[in-house]
């Protein structure tokens, strides 16, 4: 097999980071079922929601980093500075680019009222960004991960 293959395939940093984002979805989706009471396996694909499946990603490739090569090793410091620049983007821009999504829906639900016919702009996708808890709690996702892919296994 290709030695370039098998070091993808043995990464252990991106597939921590990789299963903690999918963990992440998969906690929406039961989170979704608990809360909402209903099965919606679709919000496995969406952005957005609790918890941040971003920042469960970068999260735990941080810890990796951290665990493996330390806290001043320069790769640690890419690695968490580009983290921070998504947590903070997932809150800051995405989160203000769905709370104007918001409002746009309502005011094209008025116009549609007040136009009525050839007024069908499709509705603007709301839930593109996190709340600071969201993010937190795939921060602690992310971390737990890195935890045991690098501590414990």
């Amino acid at each position: 097999m290709n030695t370039s293959f098998d070091d993808l395939l043995g990464n252990r940093w991106l597939w921590t980071a990789v299963l903690s984002s999918t963990g992440a979805q998969v906690v929406k989706v039961l989170l979704i079922l608990l809360v909402e009471r209903r099965w919606r396996p679709a919000a496995a694909m969406e952005t957005g929601g609790m918890p941040s499946s971003h920042s469960a990603m970068v999260s735990a490739l941080s810890t990796g980093v951290a665990l493996t090569q330390g806290l001043g090793s320069p790769l640690f410091a890419a690695s968490a500075v580009f983290a921070l620049i998504v947590m903070y983007d997932a809150t800051g821009v995405r989160h203000s680019s769905g709370v104007q999504a918001r409002l746009l829906n309502e005011l094209i639900e008025e116009l549609r009222a007040v136009v009525r016919e050839g007024f069908a702009p499709l509705p603007l996708k709301v839930l593109l960004g996190h709340t600071y808890l969201e993010v937190l709690v795939g921060t602690l996702i992310g971390v737990g991960a890195g935890f045991v892919a690098f501590r414990v296994l």
